[in-house]
């Protein structure tokens, strides 16, 4: 009602608020805000500004919290320590301005508000808020009088000039500090002088691995010193990240597995750079930072994320070696049961996303099975005693005697069946090249991938079995009962009992002796189509029809390969008809065939059988892939990282976090290039901002 009634009076009456307040603006102004016991209007304190403006989930590794108060200074407009809802709605205002960044900086040192910054207010406010220990910077050299003039004509400083000078200031602090530690001036400088250089200018804007690791610069070349040449390619590397971000990105897409070469990186900045080339020092200094933990040369975007992702953390800033051993091996254990847990859970997603892919599969092509079936079961070899000439003949005498219907018996315990089987070998399959599977760059040795087929294979067979010899039996009964009177049909469960357990694994050893090989020439078949053929990696998914196509041709070889298998499997698991002697074990029922019908009987129903696997794996694996992008494993968008938004760096999605928080954020980094303590209160509970007439109580 109060909200109705306050949006009706502004409307009649208009607002003293410069510019309107979002509804959310407002309501983060009233959420942060308390109230003058005396007037009973609302205010903000330093402290519930930083509240409003730099939320406590997010990530204050690089730059701290506290700093965030730099910026009441540029909201408190009137200097009373408290801003009001005018203040509020004017900085956030502020915010929303595309140079918003610099121009907050200038603001915060323009504390009289005309829109030039004197020279000297400046260089005083620099001088009492910088750190005490901080290396020397000359105000008064050549580069600073070119945007302030020299020592005896100083003039104002403007926005724009102000902005530019602020621009190339990073560069011009490393240069002086060289000057400074080169004592021989001999353009050599110690590691740990190099170190403190970054720390001191840059540490705001690089990851945990650079820094930790700084000292390793000079390795690049002969020397235990580090050159000029070495600090200036370094510094523009960290200067042009945003676009050593993309040419990695360009380049990992286009390499087959994933990785880049320094050559690779240097060719793909000649592509898409016209003015702002690399030289060899340079993509030197970016790949040995990124290949520390890597020996080959061969680098991946997780590598790059090191250097390029400023929130990337180390063990120790992440507090791991200072919770002590005990908590130590607490969190491995609830990791450890994290990891557990996520696996199982992994393996169910997987588990149910390979049932209803295997069902799908067997569906679209059981009724070339069930001509395949009864194709191997005919055991005459005189002409004038066949049933089936060839597989269309089969197919068209089901449709004539049986119906439509009659392509499709016994199909569902085939779908009921299915599920598990497929679910067993795509999960173990998955599992195993997972396992064998080099964890950096996903490459596997085609040995591996074999072992990982086969097994898949073996493991399903404990459902395959009861389910082929109860398929089999449903599909060859319709035939029975056209040709010998007075046979009903049986249902799927009377074929269950009637077998018993044991039963229900007859002829298990052929089952083994298919699927076993079937798996191991499919899998390593198809991962290779799809990598080599059709150009799959890490960074390019493939359709549906490319998967479809390779899973397709791959089921082609190992299905014709494995028929005299899947032949010995059926006259095992088919019940044997008047007058037709039964099938004792593997190797007699193997003799009688060859010896009866000759050898060419271990291939019959190989082309229906190439006909019904190639499809069938084609539309399970697509099926599975498809399903797998559709309904992903929750969780599973990468590892958990530290908690707040993260730089929006490589293999990273852009930010989330409130655009204030943002913003603010920015404006810290270009600020804190003058000085890394900005903001950091010099004594405990001490003003971390100090303004030209002194430092502001807290209200």
């Amino acid at each position: 009602m109060e909200t109705a009634k306050a949006a009706v009076k502004e409307t009649l009456l208009g607002t003293e608020t410069e510019p309107n307040l979002s509804i959310q603006s407002r309501l983060s102004f009233d959420r942060n805000s308390r109230s003058d016991e005396a007037s009973g209007d609302r205010y903000m304190t330093e402290d519930d500004f930083v509240n409003a403006i730099a939320p406590s989930t997010e990530n204050y590794h690089k730059i701290k919290r506290e700093q965030y108060a730099i910026l009441f200074h540029v909201a408190d407009r009137r200097r009373t320590g408290r801003i009001n809802l005018r203040d509020w709605t004017s900085f956030e205002h502020l915010l929303a301005k595309p140079d918003a960044e610099y121009e907050i900086a200038f603001r915060l040192f323009d504390e009289d508000g005309r829109g030039t910054i004197k020279y000297d207010d400046f260089h005083r406010l620099y001088s009492q808020n910088k750190g005490q220990e901080s290396i020397p910077f000359d105000w008064n050299c050549e580069w600073a009088s070119l945007y302030v003039g020299s020592k005896k004509r100083r003039h104002d400083i403007t926005y724009p000039q102000f902005s530019q000078m602020l621009r190339g200031l990073q560069g011009e602090r490393i240069r002086q500090a060289f000057h400074a530690f080169d004592k021989d001036k001999d353009g050599y400088i110690e590691p740990d002088d190099f170190q403190r250089i970054i720390l001191e200018t840059a540490r705001h804007k690089l990851s945990d691995h650079i820094l930790d690791n700084l000292q390793t610069l000079c390795n690049i070349s002969t020397g235990s010193k580090i050159s000029y040449a070495n600090v200036r390619a370094f510094q523009n590397v960290i200067r042009e990240m945003d676009l050593v971000d993309l040419i990695i990105r360009n380049a990992t897409q286009k390499s087959d597995d994933g990785t880049i070469t320094r050559t690779d990186f240097l060719n793909e900045a000649a592509r898409i750079t016209r003015f702002s080339l690399f030289t060899p020092m340079e993509a030197d200094i970016l790949f040995h930072f990124a290949g520390l933990d890597a020996a080959s040369g061969r680098l991946s975007l997780q590598d790059f994320a090191k250097v390029l992702d400023s929130s990337y953390q180390s063990a120790y800033a992440l507090g791991i070696e200072a919770t002590g051993a005990a908590q130590e091996a607490a969190d491995k254990a609830i990791s450890g049961s994290r990891k557990i847990l996520h696996r199982v859970l992994e393996s169910a997603h997987h588990f149910a996303l390979g049932s209803l892919a295997g069902a799908f599969g067997a569906f679209m092509v059981y009724p070339i099975d069930l001509v395949k079936t009864r194709m191997q079961n005919q055991r005459s070899g005189r002409v004038g005693q066949l049933m089936y000439s060839n597989s269309i003949d089969c197919a068209r005498k089901v449709i004539k005697n049986e119906g439509p219907r009659g392509l499709y018996s016994g199909v569902l315990p085939q779908l009921v069946g299915v599920a598990p089987e497929k679910a067993i070998k795509l999960t173990v399959n998955d599992l195993l090249r997972g396992y064998f599977s080099d964890p950096k760059t996903g490459a596997i040795w085609w040995p591996s991938e074999v072992i990982s087929g086969a097994s898949a294979g073996a493991c399903q067979v404990v459902f395959t079995n009861p389910l082929e010899i109860v398929k089999i039996r449903l599909q060859v009964q319709g035939e029975v009962a056209k040709t010998v009177e007075g046979v009903e049909k049986r249902s799927a469960m009377w074929i269950v009992r009637n077998l018993g357990l044991m039963g229900l694994y007859k002829g298990a050893s052929a089952c083994l002796l298919r699927d076993v090989p079937f798996s191991g020439i499919y899998f390593p078949t198809y991962n290779h189509l799809k990598r080599d053929f059709f150009g799959e990696s890490q960074t390019k998914k493939l359709g549906v029809m490319q998967l479809l196509t390779a899973g397709a041709i791959a089921g082609m070889p190992a299905a014709y390969l494995t028929t005299p298998c899947d032949v010995i499997k059926t006259r095992l698991q088919v019940e044997a008809r008047k007058g037709e002697a039964s099938y004792t074990s593997l190797r007699q029922c193997a003799k009688s065939i060859y010896r009866e019908e000759g050898f060419k009987a271990f291939f019959k129903g190989g082309p229906a059988r190439v006909l019904r696997s190639s499809p069938q794996f084609g539309f399970t694996l697509a099926g599975y892939e498809v399903l797998q992008k559709l309904l992903p494993m929750p969780g599973s968008g990468g590892d958990e990282g530290p908690a707040g938004h993260v730089e929006p760096a490589l293999g990273l999605k852009e930010a989330r976090a409130p655009l204030p928080y943002l913003r603010s954020r920015n404006a810290l980094k270009i600020i804190l290039d003058l000085d890394e303590n900005f903001g950091r209160p010099k004594v405990p509970n001490g003003p971390g901002w100090m303004p030209l007439n002194g430092a502001m109580a807290k209200a």
